[in-house]
């Protein structure tokens, strides 16, 4: 599974330990996701499109691979 969160991160003005902070995660779980090596939970995916205000469709989408 692919996702956008850097480029939310960054419209927001985030860096990966405050989203990490927000959500309560470590920022190397962010970091992980980032890199499509870290697949997020139900609840974890609705948290992260709550905080960019985005569904969670929006942010993350499947790879052709998936």
């Amino acid at each position: 599974m692919k996702n956008d969160i850097k480029v939310q991160r960054a419209i927001h003005n985030l860096t990966q330990a405050n989203l990490a902070e927000m959500i309560g995660v470590s920022r190397q779980t962010i970091n992980a996701m980032e890199l499509n090596k870290y697949v997020p939970s139900t609840v974890l995916a609705l948290k992260i499109s709550s905080i960019f205000k985005k569904s969670v469709n929006e942010i993350f989408f499947l790879d052709e691979n998936d």
